[in-house]
Formats: C-alpha cells, structure tokens, sequence
C-alpha cells in the first residue's frame, strides 16, 4: 500500500486528483435550474456549462476531482488500484472547498463534480466528501451545481447526507454483470452498489411526491413499458441474455432514505439550509470493452437501471487500457470510442424514441454495426416495414424513421393538417433528408428511384457516415486532457 504525499500544495494536489477524475464520466448538463438568493454564492442552470474535454474528447461542463487517490482496493480496471504505483494524494475538505469558490468567483467553474477513491473505508471516505459538501454550502454558502459520487458500501445516512447536499448523486456500476464485477473488481458486489441505488430511487420518488410530481419522471417512454408499480419489489424480476440473471429488483429497497428534507449531518448552523433530494436526479457509469459482454447484454441492463431505479441517466465509458493484467485487454487495445457511440445513441432511443432492448438486437445479432447508427441498423434489418408515407403515418411510427427526431415528427404531425407534404418542407422542418430517404415516401412518392434493399441502403449509409465515424474513433489522438493552467494561462493559487 502506498502513503499519502502530504507535502504537495494545493496546485499539485489539483493537478493529480483532476487527471486521476477523469476517467469518471460526468454529465454535460446540470439538469436543474435553482435561480441566485440572497447571501448565496453561485446558481445552477439545466444547460449546464462545458470549460474542459476529457482526454477522449468528451465534454466535462464541471471541476471534475478526486477527494483522493488513494485506494484500499485493487479493481483491475482503474489507475488508482492499491497495487499500482503511483503519487497518492488527498485534498482536506476547507481546502478543496476554497478551491471551488476561487475558480467559481475567476469565472473558471460553475460546478463541482467530486468522486474519490475508497481511503481507508467506504464510511471514512463518505464521510469526509459529505463534510466538503457540507462546508461548501453552509460556511462558503455555494448555490451552484455539485454532482456527487457516492462509495458503494458507505452508511444510509451518509449517502442520504448527500443526495440533501448535492443536486446529483450516482453510485457508479462499473460493470454490466456481477460475474464481471467480481472477476475485475473484487472488493465489489452487486449489492453494495444496488441497495444504496435503490434507496436513492424510492427517496427521490418520495420527494417528487411531496412537492405534487409524479413518483417516477416524465421524461422517460421507457416507464409505459412497465404494467405495475417500480415500487412493487415482487413484480421487478428481469433476465439478461442466456442464463445470467442480474434480478435488479432484487436489490430494490424495503425502508428508504430519510424523506425528512431538514437532515443533515451537524455542522454548524444549519437552520437555514433546506433542499430538496438530488433535484437532479441519480445515475451510474457502465465501462464498456473491459469484459467481454456483447451490446445486447449492455443495453437490457441499461433498460432495466432505467426501468427499476428511474435513473436520469447511464453514461458509458469505453475502456482505456492502463493496467498490463491478464484479466484485461492488452495495452496496444484501441479505446472503444466508436462503440461508445452506438451505445448512448441506442440509450436515446431507449429513453425517447419508444424503442425497446429486444428489438434493437438480438440473440442472433447482438451487437450493433458500428458503421451505421442504431436506428439505421434497426431499420435496415426491418425494410419490410418502409417507406413510410409520411402524410398518414402515427407519431410513434414516425419517431422509428431515420433522420425524423421528435421535434421534427411533431412539425410533420401539425403540418400535414393543413396541406400536403413535401420533401422542401420537411428539409425545413429539420428532417435529415440524407438518412430518411431512403425510407419515405410523400404523396406515394420517393424521393428518388431508391430500390429498398438492404446491401445497397446499408452501403450508401456506410458512405456518408466514414468521415464522422473516423473522427469518433480517432479523438484519442486529436484531443488531450485540458488544463486550466496551461491551455488558459490561469493561475491556480487560492
């Protein structure tokens, strides 16, 4: 095990625990909107903010560190495991909080994202973010966004600490199977990570009550596909591909968190401070490429997280080899970008777009072709169901037509009440015409001689999507890590 270094300043603590964070992937969008007041600094909009890229070019809209780097376990994935060796690190919690509020008042920050390695115990560990937390919003009065990632294993009223002090909260999954769990994170389970996300699900229904909501939220198409309450464990009970069989639902929780919107752990005067649980939302990360489960497998269990535990959101992480292991890919491995990419578009289109796990794959076809998007690979693989003639066709069936998103579905909709259709109009509308045609007809009319067959569609796709997937899968190499120091010319005393 190696010690902490407690001779660093704060700038080389930064410049550790800010490159050790960002394998953690962060939302780009707040989610909530909570308006400046009085004696308060900072406020938090739902666009959220984009000041940084992550090294695989991804936008991070918040300060994104590590409480520490330190680890007590070995998970064979992550750079921070107990056997590697590296700087260890760990940030007290007034002095990161200064951190914050220096960069928020420079303009460098609106937010904080804070995750943290396991230091000594997962209730040490919880303990000493919540105190950050706590801190930031009491004696520093910070009103801005703070997204928080909770250590499986912590105490309830930790994580219930948490969920009242930030407006995001995520217990993270790592892996999409318990079998992968335990081979690549020991120290890990299935339930460690599924009771405390549960809880935070029923605590979150519980608020959204209270203030007149409905439980779950209204985003999600996904929840039609549910004929019973979430809430009834007994009716939660799911089965992967084959023989696995991750039973979420068996994880789903008896007693909740503290609805008692007041809690909060003693610190100071706190008579003022009352907020609503995790405003924001929960969600998790899933690294993908590190174990071997196919598309189909990553994207029921995304079904269900959504189904069962209402998560705002599931981010994907593709794997960058950092650790010669046996149990992982070898280090020459290039970093599954492209993939990635298919995987948050089907989760569109699991969340928005009506679509369901088992009809974008299947046994047979259990992963996606990365050359063409998921609604373009489905589609191609249901040709008999096209053209569409858009002047009758329903809302739903126009939401599963590529290059027609829902605004553009909805224009289509109220348009067509008033005349006919044609292709000049829905180039307007904001049809991507370059997909869609191929799919569409208006009038009983194509837009061109198009002969609906699978090859020859599925090449032309093919073709107009090189450029854009080759710079997908080629961000490793066109972008790197920024730094507020050196990119900005910042200066990074406090």
């Amino acid at each position: 095990m190696f010690e902490i270094d407690s001779g660093l300043t704060t700038n080389e603590k930064l410049e550790i625990l800010a490159d050790a964070a960002k394998y953690d992937v962060a939302c780009t969008s707040s989610g909530v909107d909570r308006k400046g007041k009085k004696g308060a600094l900072g406020n938090s909009v739902s666009s959220g903010i984009c000041h940084s890229f992550a090294a695989d070019g991804r936008c991070i809209s918040l300060l994104k560190v590590l409480m520490t780097n330190h680890c007590v376990y070995d998970c064979k994935y992550c750079i921070n495991r107990c056997s590697n060796d590296v700087v260890r690190t760990a940030f007290e919690p007034d002095e990161l909080c200064r951190l914050v509020i220096e960069f928020y008042k420079r303009n460098y920050i609106e937010g904080l994202f804070l995750s943290s390695g396991v230091l000594k115990n997962p209730a040490y560990t919880m303990e000493k973010m919540c105190e950050t937390l706590l801190l930031l919003r009491t004696k520093y009065r910070f009103n801005g966004y703070i997204h928080v990632k909770t250590i499986p294993g912590a105490p309830d009223e930790l994580i219930s600490a948490a969920g009242y002090l930030a407006d995001r909260i995520s217990v993270n999954m790592e892996l999409p199977t318990a079998e992968s769990l335990s081979r690549l994170a020991p120290n890990k389970s299935f339930k460690t990570i599924l009771d405390p996300m549960g809880k935070i699900t029923d605590t979150i229904a519980s608020h959204r009550v209270a203030i007149g909501k409905g439980a779950r939220m209204e985003r999600s198409d996904i929840n039609k596909h549910l004929t019973n309450s979430i809430f009834n464990k007994d009716n939660i009970k799911t089965q992967l591909s084959g023989d696995e069989q991750i039973r979420l639902g068996d994880y789903r929780i008896k007693n909740s968190l503290s609805t008692d919107n007041t809690f909060l752990p003693s610190a100071g005067d706190n008579s003022s401070l009352t907020r609503a649980f995790a405003p924001a939302g929960q969600s998790t990360q899933i690294i993908i490429g590190a174990t071997p489960e196919t598309d189909l497998t990553l994207i029921k269990t995304t079904q269900q997280l959504y189904q069962h535990f209402d998560l705002k959101r599931v981010f994907y992480s593709a794997y960058i080899p950092l650790n010669d292991d046996n149990e992982l890919p070898s280090l020459d491995t290039s970093v599954p970008l492209l993939r990635e990419h298919r995987l948050y578009q089907a989760d569109w289109l699991l969340r928005f777009y009506g679509f369901r796990a088992e009809e974008l794959l299947s046994e047979d076809r259990p992963n996606f072709n990365e050359k063409l998007d998921p609604k373009c690979d489905w589609a191609l693989r249901h040709l008999g169901m096209f053209p569409v003639e858009l002047q009758t066709a329903s809302y739903d069936l126009l939401l599963r037509i590529p290059g027609i998103g829902p605004k553009s579905a909805k224009r289509i909709v109220t348009s067509r009440r008033y005349g006919k259709l044609d292709y000049d109009s829905l180039k307007k509308m904001g049809v991507v015409l370059k997909r869609a045609h191929y799919f569409i007809m208006c009038n009983g009319r194509m837009m061109y001689n198009t002969p609906i067959e699978e090859r020859y569609i599925s090449q032309r796709l093919i073709e107009d999507n090189n450029k854009e997937n080759w710079q997908i899968s080629h961000q490793n190499e066109k972008y790197t890590q920024m730094s507020l120091f050196t990119d900005f010319k910042m200066e990074a005393g406090v």
